[in-house]
């Protein structure tokens, strides 16, 4: 009994360092007057400059250089970037769906009609 007691501190101390909902609230709204009209941007900005930006940049700069190289090896390397650069790593496994091709010019169909108004 004592060694369960002993391993579940053991792990509530290893997560010790993470935060919990009433501290992220805490910084959240220190400073900000509840009663403020602009209380709700005053909050944002708060939550905003708890951003790690700076992982940020360098894991969406590391999707974009995995998705150009990915689009380089497929032959689209414009496309592998775009999508790394909009969707990040869901982006990557678009460059293997199939291009669109192009209606044959010369199929020896008509061009439809014009549309009458």
């Amino acid at each position: 009994m004592e060694r369960r007691r002993r391993a579940a501190a053991a792990g509530r101390a290893r997560y010790a360092k993470h935060m919990d909902m009433n501290d992220w609230l805490d910084r959240a709204t220190q400073g900000v007057d509840p009663d403020s009209p602009t209380a709700s941007l005053h909050i944002f900005l708060n939550l905003m400059q708890m951003v790690p930006w700076a992982a940020l940049l360098w894991w969406s700069l590391g999707f974009v250089a995995v998705g150009a190289l990915l689009g380089w090896w497929r032959g689209r390397l414009l496309e592998g970037v775009l999508w790394s650069v909009l969707l990040g790593p869901l982006g990557w496994p678009l460059l293997w769906l199939p291009r669109r091709k192009p209606p044959p010019s010369g199929s020896g169909r008509p061009p439809p009609p014009p549309l009458r108004r």
